[in-house]
């Protein structure tokens, strides 16, 4: 498939559903419809983008802009954005919680998390401390969101309806978790 443009190309995301692929790159994140391998779309604006993220029962999706350090918030039928908001520093992943309607952002620079009601667009917690510097997530189904923490060792277990950060576990060979 060819997209065309420069370099910097970071996190893809596959909506099946939809048959769209979406792709950052550098300044911006194209949208591609699998089903014809053409770019039907371009989210710009996307300053540094890393991560893509969408809630399809909310009709959205999200980007994690790593140089302007905030989410855009765009609608999955028209590619369109709908919002911004502001997050910690250097954010790279994002995902999105589907029990209760959060995103997360993994800020890398700041060490931290943003967490963002996805039904209203706003923070609900700017700075959540992580310990160390987070890089990838993932949900369990159950309301959980568990994070790498690429220089700890660690994989931190994160309440996402509550915002706190409730579990550290040592991913060192040969240490219980902590």
């Amino acid at each position: 498939i060819k997209i065309g443009g420069g370099t910097r190309w970071d996190y893809v995301f596959v909506d099946s559903t939809n048959h769209k692929l979406y792709v950052s790159h550098a300044t911006q994140t194209e949208v591609v419809d699998t089903t014809t391998d053409k770019v039907i779309a371009t989210i710009p604006n996307t300053a540094g983008v890393h991560g893509i993220a969408v809630a399809l029962d909310l009709g959205k999706g999200y980007t994690s802009n790593g140089t302007s350090n905030d989410v855009t918030i765009f609608d999955l039928k028209t590619s369109k954005e709908t919002g911004r908001v502001k997050t910690g520093q250097g954010p790279d992943a994002i995902i999105y919680e589907p029990v209760t309607h959060r995103v997360l952002t993994m800020n890398g620079k700041s060490n931290d998390t943003t967490i963002i009601d996805a039904k209203t667009g706003e923070s609900i917690t700017a700075s959540l401390p992580l310990g160390g510097k987070p890089e990838f997530a993932q949900v369990d189904g159950k309301g959980h969101v568990y994070v790498n923490i690429e220089n700890k060792n660690e994989i931190v277990e994160i309440n996402a309806k509550d915002a706190t950060v409730t579990k550290h576990y040592s991913i060192e060979i040969g240490r219980a978790h902590v």
